[in-house]
């Protein structure tokens, strides 16, 4: 149908014509109410964008000399991060001679995972890093 007619029609009912695929052969248009259009796009990506969550990262920084109840204080507010449906790195940060006794961190780190009452997930496993061991835990789904 040429330009001018299809123009002509959608002017009649009132509505505007819009090409879909300009580089069709022939270009192909639609009449529609673009008005309306661009604001169901809009609505659906509203609702996209609504029922979206980030996920943050939550840090929690244990010593290789960590007392008990400091670390039942830590996996406490670990518990909260990973209730709230957030990730959770947990990092041994070593000073000095303490290098030299790297299985204190990972008997420190499995200590740790035991006082979690939340369902973890370990997204990393505890891996030593320059001087400092890192482990991400991830609530389970």
């Amino acid at each position: 149908m040429p330009t001018g007619k299809a123009q002509e029609l959608a002017d009649q009912k009132q509505l505007d014509l819009v090409m879909i695929a300009p580089k069709g052969n022939p270009p192909v248009c639609k009449i529609m109410d673009y008005g309306k259009y661009r604001f169901e796009i809009a609505k659906k990506e509203k609702e996209i964008r609504k029922n979206q969550r980030v996920i943050d990262v939550k840090e929690i920084r244990l010593s290789a000399s960590i007392e008990e109840h400091d670390m039942a204080v830590k996996a406490k507010n670990a518990d909260k991060f990973l209730d709230a449906g957030d990730k959770v790195k947990v990092t041994i940060r070593f000073r000095g001679r303490e290098m030299a006794h790297r299985e204190i961190g990972f008997q420190v780190m499995e200590t740790f995972n035991s006082m979690l009452t939340a369902e973890i997930e370990i997204e990393r496993k505890p891996r030593l890093e320059g001087r400092s061991m890192i482990m991400v835990l991830a609530p389970k789904e």
